[in-house]
């Protein structure tokens, strides 16, 4: 059994929601950690587990980044983690995905995200690496996410779904 740590300096979350219906916003998370727990270097049958530090949102919006952090959103005061546990990453037929419980404030649900691996390899100080790209789509009301605003033209200032791009370079320990 092999213990694998995200590299923080080599790893990104980040998410995209619709605003006002005609574009698209993107955020990120600067402050995460998480592991994985694997028998070979297919990945098939690990486990992992993950969480991510609220505070730590960015959207280039100061304001809006107050705004996720308040109770209309994360209530970073109340729940400042947002955690992934019991994760189990399958393959089927080199078809990676990831299936675990997300939880995000006080509401866990099961999801299941693709994952791309872009496998293993070796840095130039003898340091066992693997990557993957993990994606899929949540709908944030089922997590308690449910402010919005009406638009005139019809439709909600928020999208309903949040896509979640994360490029994870996860180390070997020991």
């Amino acid at each position: 059994m092999a213990t694998w740590a995200i590299d923080p300096s080599h790893s990104e979350v980040t998410f995209k929601v619709k605003h006002l219906v005609i574009s698209t916003v993107t955020g990120n998370f600067h402050k995460f950690e998480g592991a994985v727990e694997a028998v070979g270097e297919d990945f098939n049958g690990a486990s992992a587990s993950f969480s991510l530090d609220v505070d730590s949102v960015n959207t280039n919006s100061a304001d809006r980044d107050g705004h996720l952090k308040s109770g209309d959103f994360f209530d970073a005061e109340q729940f400042p983690k947002i955690t992934f546990a019991n994760g189990k990453i399958t393959n089927s037929s080199g078809e990676y995905s990831l299936t675990g419980d997300l939880t995000i404030r006080d509401v866990t649900k099961s999801v299941t995200l693709d994952v791309d691996f872009g496998g293993v390899a070796k840095d130039p100080w003898g340091n066992t690496k693997a990557g993957f790209e993990i994606t899929g789509k949540i709908p944030r009301k089922e997590f308690g996410l449910n402010w919005n605003a009406p638009l005139e033209t019809g439709g909600v200032l928020v999208g309903e779904d949040v896509r979640l791009v994360l490029n994870i370079q996860l180390a070997q320990q020991g």
